[in-house]
């Protein structure tokens, strides 16, 4: 064939050297060509294909084709079209995302794996036609894999974690959230053959119970991310093992569980100091003396949802102004306790002028327009959410802008009477909500 070059023969450039007479093929090499070809993305490299034949023998070329996203391109695709983009590609597939593909399949995904031994990063997620059997397939033919995606792939079972243990132990990150017949068997399978693990998504995991943290814990110490919302089962005893086996655990979402309590923002405080993101809406138990512990220890807090956590007062918000200045987002949506104060406190800490992005008050019955004189100087301030806060006027809102003009405010108000009738014609469009 010739010497290659960056994969594609020289023999194929020549080719066409001398039948294609457009100008830019005459002025570039072929090697340059197929440089640029390597940074457009699919639907352009589709373009390049048809325009003659060696723009079709170079734009096809595997070496284009390391990294391929079909969402935005097409969903509707049939599974021939993965087998035949898994036989152009070959070796070179570093990463794929089929994400919401729903008629790729099994089979198509056997031919995949086969020709693409070199895939690392794979999103299946929303290909609700995947089995076990594709994980077998994942398992036998691709032992480089890191991430994958399975999210919404309700079909899949403690088999498919088995066999990912058995041929995928370089994996970092997995997500299976809502396949909701995973059980503890799985997990522990999982974690005993993939050390590395950095990422877990487990949303909807319904049946994991507080023996699967304990093995999360017991052989993930590299653990970053955890994803646990809606998890109903598990308590603080599997949480706790949780934080005191992962130290590096710096992102843990456990909304929707409501068992937990102060116990465990205390183990959060105690061991996992590099915490940035904590999601806990819905944990009606926790309060302010768990929070004090978490703000006291982990002061690198940049995104906290605190939605319906209903116990909490303006000294939650107090702990957090004083020892958390990376605060970006927070979230105190039907916190019903807190008041203007507390909120005076967070627009005068460190992290009001330069970090605080967003802010949700939503059904916060005790806030004021004096809440929003205090939040007037917090200039990285990008969207504030008052839903039914009925002690906020427009007038406050207006005075708000005129400090943070391109504020994203988000409100409603509803008259006190009915939208009166005029002229006796009953108008056709509702005026209960206004929408700021």
């Amino acid at each position: 064939m010739g010497k290659e070059v960056n994969g594609v023969s020289r023999s194929r450039f020549e080719m066409f050297s001398n039948s294609d007479e457009a100008v830019i093929n005459k002025k570039l090499p072929k090697e340059l060509l197929l440089r640029i070809f390597s940074f457009l993305d699919v639907v352009t490299l589709c373009r390049c294909a048809q325009v003659s034949r060696s723009w079709n023998v170079l734009a096809l070329d595997g070496s284009n084709w390391q990294r391929i996203d079909l969402f935005d391109f097409q969903r509707d695709i049939e599974g021939r079209v993965v087998e035949n983009i898994s036989k152009r590609c070959g070796g070179f597939l570093r990463k794929l995302s089929l994400r919401g593909c729903l008629g790729v399949g099994d089979s198509a995904l056997r031919t995949f794996s086969q020709n693409c031994r070199n895939i690392e990063l794979l999103s299946l997620n929303g290909c609700t036609k995947i089995t076990d059997t594709t994980c077998t397939s994942l398992s036998k033919f691709c032992p480089k894999l890191k991430h994958l995606d399975l999210a919404s792939c309700t079909s899949i079972t403690n088999l498919s974690l088995k066999a990912l243990s058995e041929g995928c132990p370089l994996l970092e990150q997995l997500n299976i959230s809502w396949c909701d017949q995973v059980t503890k068997d799985g997990i522990q399978a999982l974690v005993r053959c993939c050390p590395g693990l950095k990422g877990l998504f487990l949303k909807g995991c319904t049946q994991l119970e507080d023996e699967a943290l304990k093995y999360i814990g017991a052989h993930c110490p590299e653990l970053v991310t955890l994803n646990l919302q809606t998890c109903s089962q598990i308590t603080d005893e599997g949480l706790i093992t949780i934080c005191r086996g992962c130290h590096r655990l710096q992102s843990l979402c456990v909304s929707g569980c409501a068992n937990i309590t102060d116990a465990i923002l205390n183990a959060l405080g105690q061991n996992c100091p590099r915490l940035r993101i904590l999601e806990v809406a819905r944990c009606s138990q926790l309060t302010d003396v768990g929070f004090t512990t978490l703000a006291r220890n982990c002061h690198e807090l940049e995104k906290m949802d605190l939605e319906e956590c209903v116990q909490i007062t303006d000294s939650t918000l107090i702990q957090l102004s004083i020892h958390c200045p990376r605060l970006q987002v927070l979230s105190l949506s039907h916190c019903e306790l807190i008041t203007d104060d507390g909120i005076r406190h967070l627009g005068s800490g460190p992290c009001a002028h330069d970090r605080l992005e967003v802010i949700e008050l939503d059904n916060c019955p005790l806030i004021t327009d004096a809440s929003l004189e205090h939040l007037k100087t917090c200039h990285s301030l990008d969207r504030i959410e008052l839903y039914d806060c009925q002690q906020i006027t427009r007038a406050g809102i207006k005075r708000l802008r005129t400090h943070l003009p391109n504020i994203k405010v988000h409100a409603y108000f509803a008259p006190v009477t009915p939208p009166p009738s005029v002229g006796g014609s009953r108008q056709r469009f509702c005026r209960c909500c206004i929408l700021l």
